[in-house]
């Protein structure tokens, strides 16, 4: 049973892995405030400016399988995956990163693919594709890049906010000429354990299939739970009506239809998640 370390396993996506990997793998993780449902034992208090602790939780679990889905301070965290890197240099152990659209963000002309160069404006873009590029420098072909969207889930506070506008009457802002993509966070778990299970290598942009704006997409949700739709305040990203994309697509033809879902799967299932229409 191979071992897997989740750095960030009290997070959102941390979680989800947590529930998708308990069984057939034999996992650790990390966490900052809250703890995760790992037993005692196996789940560590971690800091990103610990970097001594890091070495010492690679070297003692020895770790197949390593997750990084890391929150914290950029400089702290750039220091830590290098540290990191260099510790599983000389093992075979296997690294997954989450990435992000934001290394996109300085093209907003079009979706962009695994192949695309990224380029960035934005402090958060920069430093992950400054990660991403140190990371395969030290690494190569051992570490695979997970660049995801807006991450959804029953528990995610995007949700939440949403059903806590709703019950407020609290004004939520859309774009109406931003096109985006979104995930589930069930589904971004069941795609990455694939992703391990049959050792595929490289980047990796997982997504929904399609894409609709920003605007649709909070549409959708608000006409499914509420009458409410006057809380939506339409606005133009980057001050001009021209369609802008903040959006991934993926040319790999390697991830299986079952994995695959649409906007509309997203939302449905939300929707349910809430037992119930609000009103």
């Amino acid at each position: 049973m191979e071992k897997v370390l989740i750095l960030g396993a009290s997070g959102l996506v941390g979680r989800a892995l947590i529930d998708e990997f308990r069984d057939g793998f034999d996992l650790y993780g990390t966490y900052s405030s809250s703890l995760t449902s790992l037993p005692d034992g196996k789940q560590f208090k971690l800091e990103v400016q610990q970097i001594d602790k890091l070495r010492e939780l690679t070297r003692s679990i020895k770790p197949d399988i390593v997750i990084s889905c890391l929150r914290g301070e950029f400089k702290h965290q750039l220091q830590l995956h290098k540290e990191l890197a260099t510790e599983l240099r000389n093992s075979n152990s296997r690294l997954y990163f989450f990435s992000t659209t934001n290394v996109f963000d300085g093209d907003c002309s079009k979706p962009h693919t695994e192949t695309d160069i990224p380029i960035s404006e934005s402090d958060y873009g920069k430093f992950k594709i400054e990660c991403e590029n140190m990371l395969k420098e030290i690494l190569d072909e051992r570490v695979m890049i997970i660049r995801i969207p807006a991450i959804w889930g029953k528990n995610s506070p995007r949700w939440s906010l949403i059903q806590e506008s709703i019950k407020n009457k609290e004004m939520i802002d859309v774009y109406s000429n931003l096109v985006c993509n979104n995930l589930l966070d069930v589904l971004l778990a069941k795609r990455l354990r694939f992703i391990i299970e049959n050792k595929l290598k490289g980047i990796f942009h997982l997504v929904s299939e399609d894409m609709m704006t920003h605007a649709q997409f909070f549409e959708q949700i608000i006409n499914t739970l509420s009458n409410e739709k006057s809380i939506l305040r339409y606005r133009f990203f980057q001050d001009n009506a021209e369609i802008r994309f903040f959006a991934l697509k993926s040319n790999r033809d390697d991830m299986p239809r079952t994995l695959q879902c649409t906007n509309k799967d997203i939302i449905s299932y939300l929707v349910r998640s809430t037992n119930g229409c609000m009103t």
